[in-house]
């Protein structure tokens, strides 16, 4: 994860009329290997950053939301630039609104983040080679296990008050 002088980290689609900012480090990042990643990314995987949704602060343009199945089976809402489709984040069903999956791949800088998890390993393509002592799990995994405790609380937190809005 970025340091405290990197946290500000900014992205954007491909055309340009979608830019973003992380007004802070992630809660946590993901890098996912599920067989659903793979064909909506058309990729091996896919690197999410997990932050809360009101420390995205969008600088140009709106995002247009697209439901979308998912590995769970509870499906997403994947969040696109409307002129080139680009995928900028996501948000799953068990966490609303209140949380953003935004695609590493459309920060600036995604070598600045780096995953705290390899998920949905099962379906890893063969030849991509994970480092060394990197956490992994089959499937998902048991967020209050593995979670640092102030990601959790955060987590919590960004929870409360989307529950708390929408009433």
């Amino acid at each position: 994860m970025p340091d405290s002088a990197d946290a500000m980290l900014e992205g954007g689609c491909a055309c340009g009329g979608l830019r973003y900012r992380l007004t802070s480090a992630p809660m946590f990042v993901h890098c996912c290997h599920c067989t659903s990643c793979q064909t909506e990314t058309g990729s091996a995987f896919v690197l999410n950053a997990l932050i809360e949704a009101d420390r995205v602060e969008t600088l140009r343009g709106a995002a247009e939301p697209v439901p979308t199945p998912s590995e769970s089976g509870r499906g997403q809402t994947i969040w696109r630039c409307p002129q080139c489709q680009v995928a900028l984040w996501s948000n799953y069903a068990g966490m609303g609104g209140a949380v953003r999956f935004v695609r590493g791949g459309t920060l600036d800088r995604p070598a600045a983040l780096e995953p705290d998890i390899h998920i949905y390993t099962r379906s890893k393509l063969p030849w991509v080679g994970l480092p060394e002592g990197a956490r992994t799990a089959e499937t998902y995994y048991d967020v209050a296990g593995v979670w640092p405790p102030e990601s959790l609380a955060r987590r919590q937190a960004a929870l409360d008050r989307y529950r708390k809005q929408a009433g």
